[in-house]
């Protein structure tokens, strides 16, 4: 069964820029806008605007901000092209379709951009990147930076199950998750760095987000991502700053699994997109109604051990990408494996993906009458 996932980063914008074409015989006033990244003239963050006849909602449904996981968001975005953008009531409602807000990582299969930065820790609302920020990485950073290259991969991983086992004796679950997750502001060189200043990529969606805020009442976000949660069952994620709790928006939406990004039900990031807008409705237009959730679609699954497998991949991509591995065999291994960890190839994976990502559309599309 063709589940519409694409397999290159080309394959995906093209399938994005034909799509999009069916969508203007009930958006008249649209206009298809790309920003070109500086340093790559055959990337670009690609962009539909359908704007309605009375601007009163918006849908925005995003992907890529973290490359890899673009792969998984061209097929959601594909699903809402095909199937629920011929429902939505055009008179009243427009659209922001992003693909691929990081072409770079896209591209290359990696999480970051070009820079190393992950960009859903790059949204620092003051502007003010802050190297304190996070102070049990550099407690940690032994064991979630290192700096050498990657060992063939058996030996890699006895060190690293010995080491994994030593932090959770002395810091603790909480401290390891908060320490790898939250964001750090002082090392390019290891995961969830999120940079120095503002990316290109950045102050693409952040002008996009302040335009959408101008213009409409009622904004509706929903950003696709991939590899944290149930293996079987996405998630929909929540900043803490949406005033309505997880058990209220499950009920609302005819959605099992909601979570909130506080640390008690999902974990907590600094500098996240998601965070942003509403940071930046509630100082600017607070009389604007907003929604934004993240469609996060598991793949490891969420216990300990799975977990501890999660970030052993990430650990283990960054420093191949930084410091090389020791032999091909281990390359492949740690290539092949964070595939998996954000684009899995199994069909029964990808079959229950795109009936989770109906079920919430459907959900959220009818409880706020835009369907």
């Amino acid at each position: 069964m063709d589940f519409s996932y694409p397999e290159s980063y080309e394959a995906s914008r093209a399938g994005f820029l034909r799509d999009v074409e069916r969508l203007r015989s009930r958006w008249n006033s649209s206009r298809l806008e790309a920003h070109v990244l500086k340093n790559f003239p055959d990337l670009s963050v690609d962009w539909l605007w359908a704007e309605p006849q009375q601007k009163e909602n918006l849908i925005i449904v995003s992907t890529g901000e973290h490359g890899i996981e673009g792969y998984v968001g061209s097929a959601m975005l594909k699903v809402f092209m095909d199937e629920f953008a011929p429902r939505i009531h055009a008179g009243n409602t427009g659209l922001l379709l992003i693909h691929a807000i990081n072409p770079w990582g896209m591209k290359h299969g990696r999480k970051v951009n070009e820079n190393g930065v992950d960009l859903n820790r790059n949204f620092i609302f003051n502007g003010v990147f802050d190297r304190s920020v996070n102070p049990d990485f550099s407690k940690l950073r032994h064991l979630l930076a290192p700096s050498h290259p990657a060992r063939s991969f058996g030996i890699a991983n006895l060190f690293f199950v010995e080491r994994t086992i030593q932090a959770l004796i002395t810091r603790g679950a909480a401290t390891i998750s908060t320490a790898a997750l939250l964001g750090q502001y002082m090392d390019p060189e290891a995961m969830y760095y999120g940079g120095d200043g503002y990316e290109e990529e950045t102050r693409v969606v952040m002008d996009l987000f302040r335009n959408a805020l101008v213009s409409y009442q009622n904004i509706i976000h929903l950003d696709q991502h991939s590899g944290y949660g149930p293996r079987y069952q996405m998630s929909l994620t929540l900043v803490p700053l949406e005033p309505l709790s997880s058990a209220e928006l499950s009920s609302k939406f005819d959605y099992p699994l909601v979570l909130k990004g506080d640390n008690t039900e999902f974990y907590e990031t600094h500098g996240d997109m998601m965070a942003y807008l509403y940071e930046l409705r509630n100082a600017e237009y607070p009389d604007t109604h907003l929604f934004s959730t993240a469609f996060e679609f598991g793949t490891y699954g969420e216990s300990l051990l799975q977990r501890i497998h999660s970030l052993r991949t990430m650990i283990f991509e960054s420093q191949l990408h930084w410091h090389g591995a020791a032999n091909k065999a281990t390359e492949d291994r740690i290539r092949h494996e964070f595939q998996e960890l954000y684009f899995p190839a199994e069909a029964r994976w990808r079959e229950k993906a795109i009936a989770d990502c109906r079920q919430a559309f459907a959900g959220i599309f009818k409880a706020y009458g835009l369907i």
